[in-house]
């Protein structure tokens, strides 16, 4: 009973990152039905896929009603997404469980990076119109191939992809990512379903409970500063990412405390260097990465 009463709490957490966010809290799906729920990996995720689906699609609503979704770029990008994400969720029947979850935990830190970092409008992005159609399905194909092979809704590649091939605005990319999800977990779940039995009980519940949470986060919204959320669930998702990446580690090693320290510490480092390679090259310094910026640049010009 508490394992499920945890993982009802988790599901409203992940619908209310879609929510707020865009994103995000499909990340944790997975790790969530496979330590809370104690589904195997192949059967977490399937069940994430349907959950992460359904509830995208229902955060999407509030973003079409408001104009914020660009249809011809979001169903283009989604079929070819589609496409990969089917192909993605038939291999992994042939892909060993550890290592689907190690992916995942590889996918998690890559996710959490970019959370931390910000999205920023792309350079150089197409004008509203232009669609470069070729790298848009490229683009769709390999993230949807990844959607289906792990889990992982992608919203933290599908945005900054939307906003680079078809020149959108951030707000409107959010919103598109939301119907591109939907597709792509829509189109894994089918190619699971052909190896794999889900729980349609449990999936139900979480799937209510996430949507229920991506109402709220969409309530939220504008009323609560994004970026500090942003960065504060990101760290989250990379010590979750970490933990998930040491669970694949033979039993033996798991036991050993002082690895779980290391792990942990060379997360947060890798997490910080990688957003002070990306902070000091740009204009834009938070407040703890400028004065170590000052230092570097002091450093590089003896």
């Amino acid at each position: 009973m508490t394992g499920l009463v945890l993982t009802v709490a988790g599901a409203v957490l992940i619908g209310v990152s879609l929510g707020l966010l865009g994103g995000g809290g499909s990340i944790l799906a997975v790790p969530l039905l496979v330590y809370l729920a104690d589904l195997p990996a192949r059967e977490a995720i399937a069940t994430s896929l349907l959950v992460v689906g359904v509830t995208s699609a229902v955060a999407a609503v509030p973003h079409a009603r408001a104009g914020r979704i660009r249809w011809r770029t979001g169903l283009v990008f989604g079929a070819a997404g589609m496409a990969g994400a089917y192909a993605g969720g038939r291999l992994a029947a042939f892909v060993p469980p550890w290592l689907l979850l190690t992916g995942f935990a590889l996918m998690m830190l890559g996710t959490a990076t970019a959370m931390i970092r910000g999205r920023r409008d792309a350079a150089g992005a197409p004008p509203p119109g232009q669609l470069p159609l070729p790298r848009v399905v490229a683009d769709g194909l390999v993230v949807g191939l990844v959607t289906g092979l792990v889990g992982a809704g992608g919203g933290f590649l599908v945005v900054p992809a939307l906003v680079l091939l078809g020149g959108l605005p951030m707000p409107v990319a959010v919103g598109t990512s939301l119907v591109v999800i939907a597709l792509k977990s829509f189109a894994g779940l089918a190619g699971y379903l052909a190896s794999v039995t889900v729980d349609w009980r449990l999936a139900a519940v979480v799937t209510a409970a996430a949507v229920a949470g991506s109402l709220a986060g969409a309530r939220l919204a504008g009323r609560l500063p994004a970026d500090v959320l942003r960065r504060a669930f990101g760290w989250f998702v990379l010590a979750m990412g970490g933990f998930v990446l040491g669970q694949q580690l033979p039993a033996p090693v798991r036991g050993e405390p002082l690895l779980w320290v290391a792990l942990g510490a060379a997360a947060l480092l890798a997490g910080y260097a990688r957003l002070l390679v990306a902070e000091c090259g740009g204009r834009r310094r938070g407040p703890t990465t400028a004065p170590v910026c000052r230092v570097l640049r002091a450093l590089a010009a003896r």
